[in-house]
């Protein structure tokens, strides 16, 4: 078979450029650590690859997204934090303020201490993120939640956020809330917290203790402690309870409870009911100890804490307290039964949001403990990624130099070849 010379030249070429393609791929692959350079070295790793890199990509964007709710779940917990322990320093200036020793003064002084707690309590309420945006307004972040409203003595509060709890989604199947609202912290009541009673004094210049739906009045000097539950089978418990006051002068007082139904109906539970100061009264699976001189008329209202028409608004509690302690005791049978009353009811009521702040700051415990726990996963899932992204496209070291070696020996023989079909002429023998 004739070969021309042509013919060989074009061989040996092709040989030599087929080995320099090789031995630089090789080079490629061991200069950037990749087996996979190309799309083309190997179509279906390259193919795998790529949707490993988004899942990674979007695990990362979860990690990031756990860094931001685990900074707004931390500075709200921070501030609750603090709520409980003003609350708590409330709690403790109510119970040296119900001494009898306290003279209208000393009340006063305790009074303004309130008032200072009180304007801490609004500035928490109101506390922002660092970023301008306020903790707890819901999705209604970019204005103060709680308000100021007008009103005689300490001004009052309105909540002017939204219901919503701001949410972020920490994971694939996991959208967390990261910012409980104000309502749910501060004009809220944990479940299963108990009844409430409220007596209302409508003397002229006393001060409305109520809620808008409250009318009760209380012009005796009839005080109350309680109440407590008793009997959580009884078949009227967990309905609210209207106790009335019947005192004609005539005879001794008497008493009727009626139990306030959901269509706001009265059932009559306990009908002229004799009254002796100091006597425990049970109805409806509680129990409420009275004593004291009613006036025909006076009315004492008792609710469960949670209830539609019971107070749960913290800063009402602190308000209702600092309004009676102003109040001037000194030679008013009356008006002692009111203050005593309603720092029952306040101290109640703040115990109960007391509750609640704590119940709702163990709930920011509990999912910043979720949020390590789902690091923990999100680390363990970018681990297993990078392991398979490795295994994809990253390239062993040591079958790439081999190779290296190899392919410079194939370049350097096909070199060589080369050289030697070069030296085959007749000429040479000429």
């Amino acid at each position: 078979m004739r070969i021309s010379t042509v013919t060989m030249f074009e061989q040996s070429v092709s040989a030599m450029n087929r080995q320099q393609g090789d031995f630089l791929k090789v080079g490629q692959q061991i200069a950037s650590g990749r087996r996979v350079v190309n799309p083309s070295d190997d179509p279906q790793a390259s193919s795998r690859a790529v949707g490993v890199s988004q899942a990674k990509a979007i695990t990362q964007q979860f990690a990031d997204a756990r860094i931001s709710a685990r900074n707004s779940l931390s500075q709200a917990e921070s501030v609750l934090n603090s709520v409980s322990d003003a609350v708590t320093s409330a709690k403790t200036l109510l119970v040296q303020a119900a001494s009898d020793t306290l003279s209208d003064v000393d009340r006063q002084s305790v009074a303004s201490e309130l008032r200072g707690i009180y304007e801490t309590l609004i500035g928490q309420a109101n506390a922002t993120d660092g970023n301008g945006r306020y903790l707890f307004g819901g999705y209604r972040d970019d204005s103060a939640p709680f308000a100021r409203t007008a009103g005689e003595g300490v001004q009052g509060t309105q909540y002017i956020g939204d219901g919503n709890t701001r949410e972020q989604r920490i994971d694939a199947s996991r959208l967390m809330p990261v910012a409980d609202n104000g309502k749910a912290i501060f004009q809220s009541v944990p479940s299963g917290a108990g009844y409430v009673a409220r007596a209302e004094q409508s003397s002229p210049g006393a001060i409305s203790l109520g809620t808008q739906q409250d009318h009760v009045r209380n012009e005796g000097t009839v005080a109350f402690t309680g109440p407590s539950r008793v009997d959580p089978d009884n078949e009227h418990f967990g309905k609210s309870f209207e106790l009335t006051f019947s005192a004609d002068g005539a005879g001794s007082p008497t008493f009727s409870v009626s139990a306030i139904e959901e269509n706001g109906d009265k059932t009559p539970i306990v009908t002229d009911a004799s009254y002796e100061t100091g006597q425990s009264v049970s109805f409806g699976g509680i129990s409420i100890t009275l004593e004291g001189d009613p006036v025909d008329g006076d009315q004492i209202q008792l609710r469960p804490a949670n209830a539609a028409g019971a107070n749960q608004d913290l800063f009402k509690s602190l308000k209702d307290a600092i309004d009676v302690l102003e109040m001037d005791q000194e030679g008013a049978p009356e008006n002692r039964a009111h203050f005593r009353n309603t720092i029952n009811s306040v101290m109640r009521e703040m115990d109960n949001s007391l509750d609640n702040v704590l119940t709702v700051r163990a709930s920011m415990g509990a999912r910043l403990n979720e949020l390590d726990v789902v690091d923990a996963v999100g680390s363990n899932r970018m681990m297993n990624y990078d392991k398979t992204l490795s295994d994809l496209v990253d390239l062993d070291y040591n079958e790439a130099i081999a190779e290296y070696s190899l392919r410079q020996v194939g370049l350097q023989a096909a070199q060589k070849a080369f050289v030697d079909v070069k030296g085959l002429s007749l000429f040479n023998f000429l």
